[in-house]
């Protein structure tokens, strides 16, 4: 004899049933999210948890269970798998957001120390700004700016040719190349 199932599966909505019939019967979708909306049509259809997880190939009634209540909570979203264990997301959306819009920022040379964004030259300038990434790595810089889709070539801001600015013992010095002009034709 079966027990009472604490959290039953709601009625799905036309909306949902559709969605789900679509993914259980996709090839191209993540596998886990296939079986998922298998076992959940099945569930649908009255199926025991442990028949719903036999019928998607897998064994645990229990794991059945906690997706469906899952379900019941999230609703379509349960079907996507979260976060799968390693270190927790460091720098979520708002972190991201500040780096990329630092990155878009012109450096200035009087303040920044530089004329165009390094790696860095972008983690210092966040490290040390009110509202920057105290920690944040060269690293994170990278990947952020990658998933962005920047690269170091399209974004960089180009000081102006011929002229640079040097640091020497005494301070700065701008640099002038007198070739400049017959360099540039």
């Amino acid at each position: 004899m079966t027990r009472r199932k604490k959290d039953p599966l709601r009625p799905l909505t036309g909306d949902e049933q559709q969605e789900l019939t679509k993914l259980g019967r996709s090839s191209t979708a993540p596998a886990a999210e296939v079986t998922r909306a298998k076992v959940l049509l099945a569930v649908a259809d009255g199926a025991s948890y442990q028949a719903a997880a036999r019928a998607a190939g897998r064994r645990s009634g229990d794991a059945v269970a906690h997706l469906v209540a899952r379900f019941n909570a999230e609703g379509l979203d349960a079907v996507r798998p979260r976060h799968g264990g390693g270190h927790p997301v460091t720098y979520g959306q708002q972190a991201r957001e500040r780096i990329l819009r630092e990155a878009r920022r012109v450096p200035t040379p009087e303040a920044d120390g530089t004329a165009a964004w390094s790696l860095s030259a972008l983690r210092k300038a966040l490290r040390a700004a009110p509202d920057g990434l105290p920690a944040v790595s060269t690293y994170t810089l990278w990947q952020v700016l990658h998933e962005a889709n920047y690269t170091y070539q399209r974004t960089r801001s180009w000081c102006p040719t011929g002229e640079a600015v040097r640091k020497r013992k005494a301070g700065a010095v701008t640099v002038t190349d007198p070739d400049a002009q017959s360099k540039k034709s």
